[in-house]
């Protein structure tokens, strides 16, 4: 037997977005009903480096397949301006859980902002209003790119609003998406009162207060990842359907570690987890108007979801480079 080595080209092409999106949907649905198991993403702080490391493994038995895996991840701040390398680098093995074979060695890079568009997606499909036409963008880097194309899947998007204090990324953005989209640069709030919005970005201060979002704006909260980060105002938690990825994620390193460590919102605010909603236990919208929000911590389930989509198109369209990891000669 051999293992696949797949790089960022063989991810990009296999992990097609509608899939993926459908995919992750499941791992929701199976982590909800109990057929998936998801040990808590352990940690490697580095202060020294501006970094740190994450593990992230996760098996989920999807019905029709069943998967396992784990992402070797990190989030190096200084990594684009010291070393001219991208800020998050993965790498994901995925294994068959029936032997524990490594059936691939993938990207995990893009893996991850494939699987975080495609998460945003699914909270989209539920929570925004269904003629939702208009995807305001807060954060232009590369996790951006994915939330249109993901987004633009599920809701039939077409004038986007993208901020940033970069122009050139901005520049860069309006560049892809210019022949697809009516997409122009906009003010934090100009994209906030969107139908839908996606905010990206880093910051431990908000960004978003209440008053810039429209009447039925949903929000996807992308970018807290970490204890500190906080990119939306509590007023605006306060106000919205509150919808998380993992309580335990969540109130340490979601959107809403912030206010929750300070005691300023509670179990009593968040209406439900994704996955029940997913699942159909607990509804979606169900009104014109009133706000939504989606923290998102990203899942290890997520990840292992694509690479299941990733693996399989890979061997059907003989894509990467297989080679002999494991001594099959060993017993």
């Amino acid at each position: 037997m051999e293992t696949l080595l797949l790089n960022q080209r063989d991810v990009d092409e296999n992990a097609r977005m509608s899939e993926v999106i459908r995919a992750v949907s499941d791992a929701f649905a199976a982590y909800e009903r109990g057929d998936a198991q998801m040990p808590a993403k352990s940690y490697i702080d580095l202060p020294q480096y501006n970094g740190d490391f994450r593990s992230m493994p996760a098996y989920l038995d999807a019905g029709e397949w069943d998967a396992a895996g784990v992402k070797w991840v990190n989030v190096h701040t200084d990594n684009n301006d010291k070393f001219d390398l991208p800020t998050v680098l993965g790498t994901v093995i995925y294994s068959d859980p029936t032997n524990a074979f490594p059936l691939a060695i993938m990207d995990g890079t893009t893996l991850t902002r494939k699987r975080t568009g495609a998460a945003a997606a699914v909270a989209t499909d539920h929570l925004a209003v269904p003629d939702a036409s208009s995807l305001g963008i807060v954060g232009a880097g590369v996790q951006s790119y994915t939330q249109l194309e993901a987004i633009a899947e599920v809701r039939p998007i077409e004038d986007v609003v993208v901020s940033d204090i970069d122009e050139e990324k901005v520049a860069r953005f309006i560049d892809r998406f210019d022949d697809e989209f009516d997409v122009r640069a906009g003010s934090i709030a100009e994209a906030a009162s969107c139908d839908v919005l996606s905010t990206v970005t880093p910051v431990e201060d908000p960004i978003v207060t209440r008053e810039m979002l429209g009447e039925h704006t949903h929000v996807n909260a992308m970018g807290a990842d970490a204890e500190g980060k906080h990119e939306l105002a509590d007023e605006v938690l306060l106000d919205a359907t509150l919808v998380i990825d993992d309580y335990a994620q969540t109130t340490h390193s979601g959107e809403i570690n912030v206010p929750w460590s300070a005691g300023a919102l509670g179990d009593e605010d968040i209406y439900a987890a994704l996955g029940e909603i997913v699942t159909g236990d607990v509804e979606g919208r169900t009104d014109a108007t009133g706000i939504s929000v989606f923290d998102s911590t990203g899942l290890a389930i997520q990840d292992i979801a694509t690479a299941h989509v990733v693996y399989e198109h890979a061997k059907e369209n003989d894509n990467g480079y297989p080679f002999d990891l494991v001594d099959t000669t060993v017993q």
